[in-house]
């Protein structure tokens, strides 16, 4: 059963942490003085391919970058959106940014030109700050773009528009910080875009500072003897949280890499530096696991796996503790929330699941007719209370008031809970299937399927039959591409149905070399399903 008073008033963690920040308070300015006045101003804080850069370092480079955003004109709650790879000015303009009060917008590096033309126009961004490799996708957006008045490009040629470095060398360090609050608008980050259209989710100065103090520090006991790497980019909530707020907020050291992460890059990192703490997706996990690239156990020094982006299927998991002799621990969170809120915890790892609330966070399933599930074991569409919400989606009345409905956001996600207090991913809202009356989770079906020693991934999704009856449809793609054939389609159907109750195996399965996805690793499973009407 779940607990009645939490239906009733949300957690005690949530109040001790929320009531922890002051009134008057901007996170930016926290998140480096705290460090300075630890006295780590020499430790280091990134390491780029440019080289090691200190606390105190990035403090001026902070306080120089909010200088020169104010002698451009640009005033307090104006937007500015940031194109940035991972390198030392991620953090340099997102901090420097928020400490000026203006309100920065990462977003994804692997958006195309119409994603920016609509993020420009629907945030007015005032200005653009974008890494040189990536200011062609901007070229017919700059001079067409309304409220867009200075560009400023990280890299050696800035193409006549101003240049990072040139600005920061050419501003003064003040050590200014806007008179915000713990309510203010500090900045947006725009959805991943796994079932449409982004959306602006507009975050307050508390909330970084929250998911820090409730998960990094919380629930993986983050200390400053940690060194952090995040496969996940910085530009999504996940990212975010795993390679800036987290480490930063107890004086840890983080490795950024602007290069796309592939399992030989990423071994290089692991082998090049000692890292303790490490983020990535399921797809990379399954990657990683399968790339002759991968280092020995005998040459890292992880302490600790993260998993979040989509549920991990079980099988990876329990391999990737095999071979690394390091649990994942999976985990659910999302950009509305801004970070992870419900996990499973070190020690108490329950593969398969994506088990409990952190603390701090009340969690609700509710059934299709809208009602509390009060039973274990019944499935319903999850939802989160926590003080990490999201204030709003940006110029979108009628989503925010579909997703944040008072206390509660939700999540989109089906699940129901076990025996053990543990919650089991069944699948997105939209993505669950219904086959003769009894819905199916297609991440169930999916993680039989990568208990096949052939397969690397899957996707599965709903799909008409000659008599307009919902089935499944499984999407797979090997390991091995040149082993398709007939007889493993019904191989891997028949391995289904040994795992599964038998109605639930894919009636088809098609081949890929590859599925579509988010910049953040999600599976885009409509786009999968949009096939059925080019199909037919």
């Amino acid at each position: 059963m779940f607990d009645a008073a939490a239906k009733l008033a949300p957690s005690a963690d949530a109040r001790a942490a929320a009531e922890a920040i002051p009134r008057d308070y901007n996170f930016a300015a926290d998140i480096i003085e705290r460090n300075l006045k630890a006295g780590r101003a020499n430790k280091a804080a990134f390491i780029d391919p440019r080289g090691s850069w200190s606390y105190g370092q990035l403090a001026e480079r902070v306080d120089r970058f909010g200088h020169a955003l104010r002698s451009l004109g640009i005033r307090r709650e104006e937007r500015i959106l940031l194109a940035l790879l991972d390198t030392i000015d991620w953090p340099t303009a997102f901090l420097g940014a928020i400490k000026a009060g203006v309100v920065p917008i990462p977003v994804s590096t692997l958006m195309t030109e119409e994603d920016y033309r609509f993020m420009l126009a629907d945030s007015r961004a005032k200005a653009l700050v974008v890494s040189e490799p990536l200011l062609p996708r901007f070229t017919n957006l700059i001079g067409s773009s309304a409220d867009l008045l200075h560009v400023i490009v990280a890299g050696e040629d800035s193409r006549g528009h101003h240049g990072f470095e040139d600005l920061l060398a050419s501003a003064r360090p003040e050590p200014y910080t806007a008179p915000t609050t713990r309510d203010d608008m500090c900045f947006w980050l725009y959805t991943s875009g796994s079932t449409g259209r982004p959306k602006g989710a507009v975050h307050a100065h508390a909330n970084p500072r929250l998911t820090a103090d409730l998960y990094g520090i919380g629930l993986l006991g983050l200390d400053e003897s940690d060194v952090c790497y995040s496969v996940a980019k910085l530009f999504f909530a996940y990212g975010l949280g795993n390679a800036m707020t987290f480490p930063m907020a107890v004086g840890a050291t983080t490795i950024l890499s602007p290069d796309r992460p592939t399992p030989d890059s990423v071994a290089a990192i692991l082998r090049r530096h000692p890292v303790t703490v490490f983020y990535a997706v399921p797809t990379f996990y399954a990657a990683f696991l399968a790339s002759p690239a991968a280092p020995k156990r005998a040459d890292l020094r992880l302490r600790c796996c993260v998993s979040a982006g989509e549920a991990l299927p079980p099988d990876v998991g329990r391999r990737w503790k095999e071979r690394f002799g390091v649990d994942v621990l999976d985990g659910i969170g999302s950009t509305e929330m801004l970070h992870i809120f419900l996990s499973n915890y070190p020690g108490e790892v329950k593969y398969g699941t994506t088990g409990k609330p952190v603390a701090g966070y009340d969690i609700r399933l509710l059934d299709d007719d809208g009602q509390v599930i009060t039973r274990k074991g019944e499935m319903g569409e999850l939802q989160v209370r926590g003080p990490t919400s999201a204030l709003m989606y940006w110029n979108n009345r009628d989503r925010s008031r579909e997703t944040f409905l008072g206390e509660w956001t939700r999540s989109g996600d089906k699940y129901v809970q076990d025996e053990d207090g543990y919650y089991v991913y069944c699948g997105r809202r939209d993505d669950m299937l219904k086959v003769g009356g009894i819905y199916v989770s297609p991440f169930e079906v999916e993680g039989a399927l990568c208990t096949h020693p052939e397969v690397l991934e899957a996707a599965v999704v709903a799909w008409p039959d000659e008599d307009e009856l919902i089935k499944p449809k499984a999407f797979v793609v090997l390991k091995s591409p040149d082993k398709i054939c007939e007889e493993l389609a019904q191989a891997l159907q028949e391995h289904v149905k040994a795992a599964l109750a038998p109605y639930k195996y894919p009636r088809w399965i098609e081949f890929r070399t590859e599925l579509p996805k988010t910049a953040t690793g999600k599976i885009q499973r409509f786009k999968l399903r949009a096939e059925r009407t080019i199909t037919r």
